[in-house]
């Protein structure tokens, strides 16, 4: 299925969606490229495996890998997709299947592999420590050290309300604002890393949203420099609707995968 790529109205200067035949300029001069995905859906991956080419990126970061996980991916192991898939353990991982993530380590061969997952056990301090005691040192050239406004707040804790179908104590979305906050910084992080490392340009390759430029990473990374050049490619499936608004600088929508309901398991309870 030929994909359209949609750009969102300030980034073309339109006063209504604009169709590109070819990249925007702006993802091709890009830093730092930020590739949403639904994680189930193949055609994101397609779509991620087709830009990632386009773009032949120094370094692609991944929000499924933890840098230890990244480091694994040697030359070798990146030719052998299977091996690679055992190396990462990727089967305890709890991402989708590995056939849909694979071709992204190999469509670049010589662009440099980065994780910025948090380690679980990592995360589990957030509700002791919060998102800046453990991130660390560079929290506040992240902007972890302060808090959000009120209304951003409380929009991102009913945000996550709904993400989790309602079923989750109101009280705990605080944490899980944090929890997002942390990840984000994680992949702001690892994208600079990966600049300084190589000269760019960086591909990302993570959920939509991650890929937020409104609050996600593209956001923080913003804050640690404001000097790079980013672009956000957001992907959505009809039955969501039109969702991308100016959250993102572009974005496609693809057919929708046919997946259970993911709210079954906390109404069944």
């Amino acid at each position: 299925m030929k994909h359209l790529l949609l750009s969102a109205v300030f980034a073309m200067g339109c006063s209504t969606l604009c169709l590109a035949d070819d990249l925007p300029a702006a993802m091709r001069d890009a830093d730092v490229v930020f590739l949403g995905e639904i994680h189930d859906n193949p055609d994101h991956h397609s779509r991620q495996v087709e830009l990632t080419k386009n773009l032949q990126p120094k370094a692609i970061v991944f929000e499924m890998l933890t840098a230890d996980q990244a480091g694994l991916a040697t030359d070798a192991l990146r030719q052998d997709l299977v091996a690679l898939e055992q190396a990462l353990d990727w089967a305890n991982t709890g991402w989708p299947d590995f056939s849909m993530y694979g071709p992204l380590f190999q469509v670049v061969p010589q662009a440099r592999i980065y994780g910025a997952a948090v380690l679980r056990e990592d995360a589990q301090h957030v509700m002791t420590d919060g998102a800046a005691g453990v991130f660390g040192a560079d929290a506040e050239r992240f902007g972890l050290n302060l808090p959000l406004p009120a209304d951003q707040q409380q929009a991102r804790e009913r945000a996550q309300f709904a993400a989790h179908c309602d079923a989750m104590p109101m009280e705990m979305m605080a944490m899980m604002v944090d929890f997002q906050r942390l990840r984000d910084a994680s992949l702001a992080r690892a994208s600079l890393n990966a600049l300084r490392a190589t000269g760019g340009p960086v591909v990302v390759i993570t959920g939509n949203g991650h890929a937020r430029m409104d609050h996600g990473a593209p956001y923080v990374l913003g804050i640690a420099n404001n000097d790079l050049k980013q672009y956000s490619f957001g992907q959505f499936e009809r039955v969501a609707g039109d969702g991308a608004s100016v959250q993102f600088n572009s974005w496609d929508i693809t057919d929708a995968v046919d997946r259970p309901d993911p709210c079954e398991a906390f109404n069944s309870n």
